[in-house]
């Protein structure tokens, strides 16, 4: 049985390899005597099985409804105000020494002008940089398409005060708040109650590096070791 279970699927081998899978129970026919109802079925099922394995390609497809960059930008703004970036304040004459930039680069001073070209590109924001202190971010880089947008760059300042401090300067309403300089419980200095705490289990840790130094923390005693 084993010697012909071995010669039938040698057969079958041989008849995928010739090509002549339409009728493969004509070899098992010379082989089993014509009682091919079987092996007929277990061909077709590891056929169908082959074929479910074939890795079928998906069409890529595009989103209909894509992210534009002005969401992408909006979503950015919304992350947080805790950014480095450099105060800036254009001066009165920003507008006659950008055109003085523009023309020693060898620019038309229009604002229809297109910075285009990358080599004159990296040239002029190179000497924007130099005269002002004040580079364009990468982030805006492609907002820079002709002189105008520079323009409305340089013209625009950079205010990096954080809400919280700009609320110190603003008339905030009767029943509302704000304590800036927060206060940390710690049992040795504060005696009101006698160094004790809400919560006598708790320590008062500082993290931050910068905070370390402002406010001080303690660990607090407990029974276990």
């Amino acid at each position: 049985m084993l010697a012909v279970l071995d010669n039938m699927a040698a057969l079958i081998r041989h008849a995928r390899q010739a090509g002549s899978r339409k009728n493969p129970t004509i070899l098992l026919d010379s082989v089993t005597g014509g009682n091919t109802g079987i092996y007929r079925r277990d061909f077709a099922s590891n056929h169908i099985n082959l074929l479910k394995r074939k890795k079928v390609k998906k069409p890529i497809t595009t989103p209909k409804h894509g992210r534009t960059l002005a969401a992408e930008g909006d979503s950015l703004a919304a992350k947080g105000y805790l950014r480095p970036q450099k105060p800036y304040s254009p001066s009165a004459d920003v507008v006659q020494r950008l055109d003085k930039i523009c023309n020693d680069e060898g620019l038309e001073i229009n604002d229809e002008t297109r910075l285009d070209d990358l080599t004159s590109r990296f040239k002029l924001l190179n000497a924007c940089y130099k005269e002002f202190n004040h580079y364009v971010p990468n982030s805006l880089l492609h907002t820079v398409e002709t002189l105008a947008d520079l323009r409305q760059f340089y013209l625009t300042p950079v205010n990096v005060t954080i809400p919280l401090d700009a609320m110190k300067g603003q008339i905030l309403p009767e029943n509302l708040h704000i304590l800036y300089e927060y206060h940390r419980f710690n049992p040795e200095t504060d005696t009101m109650f006698g160094g004790k705490s809400a919560f006598p289990k708790s320590s008062t840790i500082v993290t931050g590096l910068k905070y370390k130094k402002k406010y001080a923390g303690y660990t607090a005693k407990t029974k276990w070791p």
